[in-house]
């Protein structure tokens, strides 16, 4: 699945030349927290965000005054930061390095940006044109689209099939001491892992298989260097069977 199958069209954007009690309303009415900032062409120069407006002179959080060391050093910092918390066209308050994916861009790669760079939406472009808009809910939307069909049912032997199929692309799955097993759409996995996090993450991938109604996870967990076992779900099962039959019931 590519940017351009889930990203929103019909981008709601600005221009930097527009007056940024514009663009505010903008963001307000539609309930967004960001704009991109296009230029004539249809091409990303920026992005107005929230962010950009946190520090503004009119609801008095500019910042601190600068002190006289700064005013003889750094003059030209301090007549950018006076620009963005005074500046009423959004060319003047945007951030101008704007991160953008093309519509082609796998969504591996999207998430990957988003989590990298910290961004909640990248402008999609085609021919470096915006063409649309993805957002973290837009994919947010394909997981639950993903997880709704994970709910269909399937025969019994092709749902066994599929989950030895995902364990088989996982380098630490020790396919030789376990078996997996189906019937009327409940997994059962037996045999011997050597760590607690292998014996749940094994659990996990055989639930994502579409038709799978129940798990039975009855994976021991053996301590590879003592041999000593840490988890037996069937011995554990059992004692407590044992306990809850010879409680003595309140008088």
């Amino acid at each position: 699945m590519k940017a351009g199958d889930i990203m929103t069209r019909g981008v709601i954007a600005v221009r930097g030349e527009a007056p940024l009690a514009q663009a505010v309303r903008l963001m307000i009415d539609n309930r967004i927290s960001g704009l991109p900032v296009l230029d004539a062409a249809g091409r990303a120069v920026g992005v107005l965000t929230e962010g950009d407006l946190l520090r503004r002179a009119e609801t008095g959080t500019e910042g601190k005054r600068p002190g006289w060391l700064e005013i003889i050093f750094v003059p030209g910092r301090l007549a950018d930061d006076y620009i963005r918390t005074h500046g009423r066209r959004v060319s003047e308050v945007m951030t101008p390095d704007v991160l953008t994916v093309d519509e082609a861009a796998p969504l591996d790669e999207v998430a990957h940006t988003m989590r990298n760079k910290r961004v909640k939406r990248l402008p999609v472009t085609r021919d470096g044109v915006v063409v649309g808009i993805i957002s973290r809910a837009d994919l947010v939307k394909v997981l639950a689209e993903k997880l709704e069909v994970a709910a269909e049912t399937g025969d019994d032997a092709t749902v066994r099939d599929l989950i030895l199929a995902e364990l088989r692309r996982e380098s630490w799955v020790p396919l030789r001491s376990i078996t997996v097993s189906v019937t009327d759409g409940v997994v059962a996995l037996d045999g011997v892992v050597f760590d607690e996090r292998q014996r749940q993450a094994i659990g996990v991938a055989a639930e994502n298989v579409a038709g799978v109604k129940a798990l039975d996870n009855r994976l021991i967990v053996v301590e590879p260097n003592t041999g000593i076992v840490m988890v037996d779900p069937l011995a554990e099962a059992e004692q407590a069977a044992a306990a809850k039959g010879g409680a003595n019931p309140a008088a």
